[in-house]
């Protein structure tokens, strides 16, 4: 067994979206988090989680549900914000495990969230500092002036999709795929443990 900073959460989150603008008075909120525990020094992924969350705020469109195939049914089911950050926290060590996700969307989006509904960020602070920006790495590593998608990317590695595209669980697990094969080129960087 390896030490919990030997461990890396990747992960991908949906969040309710139009084609377009918001509603008045909607906002984007968290309605899927996925998670992949990646043991680093193992290369392999060892689990795969998903927390739907409930919005407060806003709606799952019919633009939202054709893109990440999640309901307004579905995500009612699901545990507030509040909750979720808990999880994060108790069941996947959040506070002290490094995490990763495609981009920077996914720390924003969590920042924001944080901010506006009154809890705390689940990551630690500030909130660059356990996170790496998988899709940076990824350019960096091969040497790409553009950033690609987390789908292109995985062309680009030759690695399957596997799953639903814009599905928060099936994104971070092939986000997982693409930082092993990072690791494996020696190109992952070494962060030190939030704890």
């Amino acid at each position: 067994m390896h030490p919990e900073s030997a461990l890396l959460n990747v992960i991908d989150v949906e969040a309710t979206c139009w084609d377009g603008q918001p509603p008045p008075g909607a906002v984007n909120e968290i309605i899927e988090i996925g998670l992949t525990v990646v043991d680093l020094p193992a290369r392999r992924r060892v689990s795969r989680h998903r927390v739907l969350v409930r919005p407060v705020r806003s709606v799952v469109s019919d633009f939202c549900t054709e893109l990440t195939g999640l309901t307004q049914a579905e995500v009612d089911r699901g545990v507030t914000f509040a909750e979720a950050c808990r999880i994060l926290v108790e069941e996947y060590g959040a506070g002290e495990r490094p995490w990763a996700s495609w981009g920077e969307y996914d720390r924003r989006q969590f920042a924001r969230q944080s901010q506006a509904d009154g809890v705390a960020y689940p990551f630690g602070y500030p909130t660059e500092r356990t996170h790496t920006n998988a899709k940076a790495v990824f350019a960096a590593a091969y040497g790409l002036r553009r950033k690609p998608g987390m789908a292109q990317a995985l062309q680009i590695a030759g690695l399957p999709l596997e799953g639903r595209h814009h599905r928060g669980e099936d994104d971070a697990w092939n986000i997982a795929a693409l930082v092993l094969d990072l690791v494996g080129r020696e190109a992952w960087p070494v962060k030190a443990s939030a704890a």
